[in-house]
């Protein structure tokens, strides 16, 4: 298990040498013994001063992370179990409020088992008011990016820690709602885990300490560009170019047929998601799972990279059957760059979602309609290039309308030819000739007004360019 760091010594392993300055904190009248009078409380919180150092369970302000300027919330657990109480919702409120007045982003470093018994439900409201801050932040376009440490358990888990955009944990670090004294007996102990967490897609990856400057710094600069984020139009992102599209790296020869267009979309030999998104960005960091108990690492690729000196997200399906955790990822992907003012690229690349039992109880139909929803209702640009199979509706998900482009090895089809062919009650050998029939290389794809063009091996023009009109190859 990872040692147990005070807020302070957490605080020097995060921010840059000589830039935390601590924020002035409201003044609270406290009664005898609190809001309850409980006896001994008074005498309890005079001890874990002692102990500690410190008044309170947070320790707020603001400081640079790998030359990013930003508002550090560390919690010390050794002053009660870092639980929270009134005037533990009075520091984070601050802390909160300083951030979006001076547009910097949020960090909280958790470590807490929950809300503070001696002030009872008083202490229990604290995460109504946190949950209030996250999403006045989360309103005004600044990024929140989490580090869990251990424990981080209760209601500081339930709002601060999977509240935020980005939760990286400790490796081994006690992660989960239940703490360690209230869950079941028989409960297995690896649920409550923070590789279990990443596993489930409650989290996004698990960090060494030793790492955690350089990767909070990485995703700083990545979801503000290094800078504190402008104020925007509630409305339209005016002036925010969209991803230019990726040049084509495999075939540049167009299909002659409906079956060639899909034996090469299917050949193993094709180009895939990664090997685009390698060419594409200068480097990238991914998100990873769906925040509702799963991920689909296998199917779906979604981040944030870095081309061409600004910050372009991304959603890549891999050429598999796309699960339900996967497009509900893509979802909150693109949901989030939509937030941050961050132009989003989508690869499109399945031969359909998946539809086995598991996944129509996971819920893919309204995962799929989710995902509809995201792409359809963003204000930031989205750019899409078909890079393989457009297998039916799991492939449209992703796929913008009005902007998406194809490879010369690719297809898009309402439903794939041997489907179609079943469907019709044809025989196997008419297949072929269903394929030609649905009209699906990409060359029919333009001639139909269903994508823009189609890209060659070198890099295209923005897709606004007046050298790319709509609907021509």
């Amino acid at each position: 298990m990872t040692e147990r760091l005070s807020a302070r010594a957490f605080l020097t392993l995060v921010a840059d040498d000589s830039t935390f300055t601590e924020l002035p904190y409201p003044a609270r009248d406290s009664k005898p013994d609190g809001p309850l009078a409980w006896q001994g409380y008074d005498a309890s919180r005079a001890r874990a001063a002692e102990r500690t150092g410190e008044h309170e369970s947070v320790v707020c302000g603001t400081a640079s992370v790998a030359g990013t300027r930003v508002v550090l919330i560390a919690f010390e657990f050794g002053f009660l179990g870092g639980s929270l109480g009134e005037r533990t919702g009075d520091r984070l409120e601050a802390a909160y409020t300083h951030a979006r007045t001076h547009r910097l982003p949020v960090v909280p470093l958790v470590a807490t088992g929950g809300s503070r018994m001696q002030e009872g439900m008083l202490a229990l409201t604290q995460l109504q008011r946190v949950a209030r801050q996250s999403a006045l932040t989360r309103e005004a376009g600044l990024p929140q990016i989490a580090a869990l440490r251990d424990p981080t358990t209760g209601g500081g888990w339930a709002t601060l820690g999977a509240g935020a955009d980005v939760i990286l944990a400790l490796p081994d670090a006690q992660v989960g709602f239940a703490g360690s004294r209230v869950r079941p007996p028989d409960a297995d102990p690896a649920a409550y885990r923070a590789e279990a967490q990443v596993t489930a897609g409650a989290a996004d990856a698990v960090v060494p300490p030793t790492e955690l400057r350089e990767t909070l710094g990485r995703w700083l600069r990545l979801l503000t560009g290094g800078k504190a984020t402008p104020a925007r139009s509630p409305t339209t992102p005016e002036g925010l170019a969209p991803a230019p599209v990726p040049a084509a790296l495999g075939s540049v020869d167009l299909p002659g047929t409906g079956w060639d267009a899909v034996r090469r979309a299917r050949s193993v030999e094709r180009p895939r998601a990664a090997s685009y998104l390698d060419a594409y960005f200068t480097h990238r960091a991914a998100i990873n799972g769906d925040r509702c108990g799963g991920a689909d690492p296998d199917g779906m690729l979604c981040g944030f990279g870095e081309r061409d000196g600004r910050t372009v997200a991304y959603a890549a399906q891999t050429g598999t059957a796309t699960r339900p955790a996967g497009y509900r990822t893509a979802a909150r992907l693109i949901r989030l760059a939509d937030r941050l003012r961050i132009p989003v690229l989508t690869l499109v690349d399945t031969p359909g979602a998946a539809n086995d039992a598991e996944a129509e109880r996971q819920g893919a139909g309204a995962a799929i309609a989710d995902l509809f929803g995201a792409v359809a209702a963003a204000r930031t640009p989205i750019t899409t290039l078909l890079i393989g199979e457009g297998g039916s509706g799991g492939a449209l998900a992703l796929a913008a309308s009005g902007n998406t482009w194809a490879t010369p090895d690719s297809y898009f089809s309402v439903i794939a030819p041997e489907l179609a062919a079943a469907i019709l009650k044809r025989p196997a050998d008419q297949v072929e000739a269903t394929a030609d029939q649905l009209r699906i290389r990409p060359q029919d794809l333009v001639d139909l007004g269903v994508i823009r063009g189609i890209v060659g091996p070198e890099p295209e023009p923005e897709p606004d360019s007046p050298a790319h009109p709509r609907g021509e190859a």
